[in-house]
């Protein structure tokens, strides 16, 4: 049996890149899955399955109230409840890099409307659910690059740092029914092969300050979801957890 067996839980951008291991990590503790994207999540909903893991694939633009409420209308009509949501949907792959001067408004906006507003939204959508059922877990995705003030990201960086703050007014406003709001925070992680090879220094930077000296990879990632999805932390709530490899103690 696994730690996670019968319960559901939404993954957004659950079709590839981290949002594929942290299904892959859910499904294999037995968690019925929602793969929730703008992409297909077809595939990744079959490999669930072949897992012996039930789930289904809901496109959503997390940025969009209509779409959120029919996300999670979807995955109580699939199946009954909604036990956790995992905010990992984000705009960054095809983010413009360079001073603030570079940045148009169009593209912060963008960047907040999908980093920031789409994880309120998507908690917005899926908490009458977990409040009629007195218990849920929320968990969104913030960045190193906050601690780090990373410059050439100026819009991302302020877009992670506003989950902080987001993530700890949820926790107060949610608790009194039993639903726990933490955020989980990677260091740089370079999964995706193209978006890496145009800054190829930057993973042997981050490296060479970190306690483990390699590269972040998704999987890295899952066992601290894992714990934060499952009973193990039903008293943790408002919290940030970094998994960096030690580049970094907070």
């Amino acid at each position: 049996m696994g730690m996670l067996d019968g319960q559901v839980i939404i993954v957004t951008g659950g079709a590839g890149g981290i949002g594929s291991a942290y299904c892959r990590g859910l499904a294999a503790e037995g968690a019925s899955l929602v793969v929730a994207d703008l992409a297909d999540g077809s595939e990744m909903v079959a490999e669930a399955e072949e897992m012996g893991a039930r789930a289904i694939s809901v496109e959503v633009d997390v940025s969009d109230v209509a779409s959120t409420e029919a996300m999670a209308a979807a995955t109580v009509d699939a199946f009954g409840r909604i036990d956790a949501l995992v905010n990992n949907a984000a705009f960054y792959l095809t983010i413009t890099q360079g001073p603030m001067e570079e940045i148009s408004p169009e593209e912060w906006d963008r960047c907040f409307d999908v980093n920031v507003k789409g994880s309120w939204l998507c908690a917005r959508a899926v908490a009458p659910t977990m409040r009629a059922q007195k218990r849920g877990k929320i968990v969104n995705i913030a960045s190193m690059t906050v601690n780090d003030g990373t410059p050439g990201f100026l819009h991302y960086v302020a877009s992670k740092a506003a989950i902080w703050g987001l993530t700890r007014s949820l926790a107060r406003e949610l608790g009194d029914d039993g639903i726990s709001v933490n955020t989980l925070t990677p260091d740089y992680i370079p999964h995706d092969a193209d978006y890496a090879a145009k800054q190829p220094h930057i993973d042997g930077l981050i490296i060479g300050r970190r306690a483990f000296k390699r590269s972040q990879v998704p999987d890295d990632m899952v066992g601290t979801l894992l714990y934060l999805v499952s009973p193990w932390s039903d008293f943790v709530t408002g919290q940030n957890i970094w998994v960096n490899g030690g580049s970094g103690f907070h």
